[in-house]
Formats: C-alpha cells, sequence, structure tokens
C-alpha cells in the first residue's frame, strides 16, 4: 500500500503528458483523391447491325395470258430501260379476235349514224334509238378488250433495270404461272436491319449509314435512313429500319448480308470518365466532390459506352465533379483532399 502511494504521483504525471501530447497532435488529412466534371459533349449514336439487301424495284417477268412463246428478245443480265419489249406471245388468235369486234362495231356505228339521222326526223322512236346505241356501247367495249388481249401478246419492261436468266425458250407454253426471267433495279439497294428498341427515339429518316460485305472487304457504301416500322418484334425486342444504299458501282446484289452502321452526329450527352462509375450489384455509383469539397455517394443511371466515356442519363448535372482515382479511400460525408491528375 506504501509502495502504491509512492508510484500514484508518477502515473498521474505520465497521465498528463500523454494527454498533453495527444492534444498537440495534428488532426489526420483528408484522403486525397483525383477529380474530373461531368460534361457535355458530342456523343453520336452508333448501332451496328447485319442487313439483308434487296433490289430497289424486283418482279417476276410472267405473262397475263396463256399461250405460246413466238420469241425472245433480251439477253441474259441484259440492262433495259422502262418500256423495251422483252418477249412476244403468237397473236394470231387475239388479231382474229379483234379483226372480228372491229367489224361488229363499224356495223353498229353505221346503224347508229342512220338512226340518229331518222331520228332528228321523227322517223323512228327513240326506243329504237336507244337499242342501236347500247350495241354500239356494247361493240366498242368488246373491241377495247380485243385490243387488250392483242397487248398482252406484247411483254415490256414495267421499270428500268437489269434482266436475270431466262427460264423459258421459244415455242413454249407459257401462261400466268411461267416465270419468263427476273427484272431488278438495282442502281440503288433498299437494306433492312434490325435496331433494338431502347434506340427508337432517336431513330429518324435521314440518318447515314455505311454497309460493308465480306465480298468487298474494302469497299464501303453510304447510303441513308429511309423509313422505320410501325411495330417493335415482341421477342427480339427490336424495330426494322430500311435504308437506301447507293450501288452505282453494281457490286451490291439483292440477298446479300452487309454489316450495317447507322451513325447519328448530332447528339449531345452528359458524360464522365469511365472509371468514376462504382458499380455495386445492378446499381451504379459515383462519388460526387461537393464545392466545399466533402465526398457524397450518388446513384446514376448510365447509357451508351465509348472507350473511356459513360453516358450519364440521371443522378448527375453538368459541371459536377466526381472522383476517377481515389475512389476505394473516399467515405460518404467526410472531406477529401483534391489533387492534381
Amino acid at each position: 500500500m506504501t509502495a502504491y502511494k509512492r508510484l500514484l504521483p508518477a502515473l498521474l504525471l505520465l497521465s498528463l503528458c500523454t494527454a498533453g501530447a495527444e492534444a498537440q497532435a495534428p488532426a489526420a488529412t483528408p484522403p486525397g483523391v483525383v477529380v474530373a466534371p461531368a460534361r457535355v459533349t458530342s456523343f453520336p449514336l452508333a448501332v451496328e447491325a447485319l442487313g439483308n439487301a434487296s433490289a430497289n424495284e424486283a418482279i417476276e417477268i410472267r405473262p397475263l395470258i396463256s399461250a405460246r412463246l413466238s420469241r425472245v428478245n433480251f439477253q441474259e443480265g441484259q440492262y433495259v430501260e422502262a418500256g423495251t419489249m422483252l418477249a412476244e406471245l403468237e397473236n394470231i388468235e387475239p388479231l382474229a379476235d379483234l379483226a372480228a369486234a372491229r367489224a361488229t362495231l363499224a356495223d353498229s356505228e353505221a346503224q347508229y349514224q342512220r338512226l340518229s339521222q331518222l331520228y332528228k326526223t321523227n322517223v323512228v322512236a327513240q326506243s329504237e334509238l336507244q337499242g342501236v346505241t347500247a350495241r354500239r356501247e356494247a361493240d366498242l367495249a368488246a373491241v377495247a378488250a380485243a385490243e387488250a388481249r392483242l397487248a398482252y401478246t406484247v411483254i415490256s419492261a414495267p421499270f428500268a433495270g437489269n434482266l436475270g436468266l431466262r427460264r423459258v425458250s421459244a415455242g413454249s407454253l407459257v401462261g400466268p404461272e411461267t416465270v419468263i426471267t427476273t427484272l431488278d433495279d438495282t442502281g440503288s439497294i433498299k437494306l433492312d436491319f434490325d435496331v433494338p428498341e431502347v434506340h427508337i427515339a432517336l431513330l429518324r429518316p435521314g440518318l447515314s449509314v455505311t454497309a460493308r460485305s465480306a465480298a468487298y472487304p474494302d469497299a464501303v457504301f453510304s447510303g441513308e435512313v429511309t423509313s422505320v416500322d410501325t411495330r417493335v418484334d415482341p421477342v427480339s425486342r427490336t424495330i426494322m429500319v430500311r435504308s437506301q444504299v447507293d450501288n452505282a458501282s453494281g457490286q451490291l446484289r439483292a440477298g446479300m448480308f452487309l454489316t450495317v452502321s447507322l451513325l447519328q452526329q448530332d447528339i449531345q450527352a452528359l458524360v464522365i470518365p469511365e472509371q468514376a462509375i462504382v458499380p455495386e450489384r445492378s446499381q451504379q455509383f459515383v462519388w460526387r466532390v461537393t464545392a466545399s469539397g466533402v465526398a457524397e455517394l450518388r446513384e446514376v443511371s448510365t447509357g451508351r459506352r465509348r472507350p473511356g466515356e459513360v453516358e450519364i442519363l440521371a443522378g448527375l448535372a453538368p459541371g459536377d465533379q466526381v472522383i476517377v482515382e481515389g475512389t476505394q479511400k473516399a467515405r460518404d460525408g467526410q472531406p477529401v483532399t483534391l489533387l492534381q491528375p
């Protein structure tokens, strides 16, 4: 007990010295971090897709009536203008029908002219003139029908384009189900491709399109969007986009697959450096530094990405400072020291 009393003053003195040393020790320095601003900049929309090429106009050339093919007037692969005669069918029967219809019309026309003059002098009744007039109108219709059947014996190109392979020979009996050849207008190509529905708000006619084909690895084909489908595929959650691609070189063919890049240049977006993103499960966070130098954890909604940058859809405003280096040192509500990058 006596020894304890002798040690008590020494212990009190040591305690006072330790407390004084702790009081004189400097406070801990806030952790150093590097920040970068959230900024609004150009962020072009670029979508990659596989497109299916088809001719601008394409049909199968078929006769409208059944007859024997008398002449083929084209070469395979030939370019033809609209209205070019491609083939002829035997026209003996249509010519005979037209001649008979015209003869009948001539007779009814003569009767009509004669009775019209007599009717003016009240020699014939009106009902008799009406009967002749009806026969004349029927004969006129018969002549028109015969002329149409005769016109069907000449098969012409409905538009300018390139002809395909010849499927029949002269002398063949052909009908509406017979394909004589094909005709494709490939001066420009329709290119259809699917785009994810998340990009619907950005799609519109006039967007630039570039396409590449494995057959021509060094060629780039340019065009623009002409229309966007009105429905989203409920299974794939995509929407079909149609573009028109120039094919003056004639390299592209209907049915080809092409890799399509859809580009929209005039898009402004709020972006931050990609290393500022702190993912946690399905959520995305950033460390925002306030004007007073305090770190706060902020949840953000992200959009498109490109190397080194990510689009921010919600959670930040232009000019907000976010931590890009030292995120592991930051604590919510605690101050930080800003360092030069």
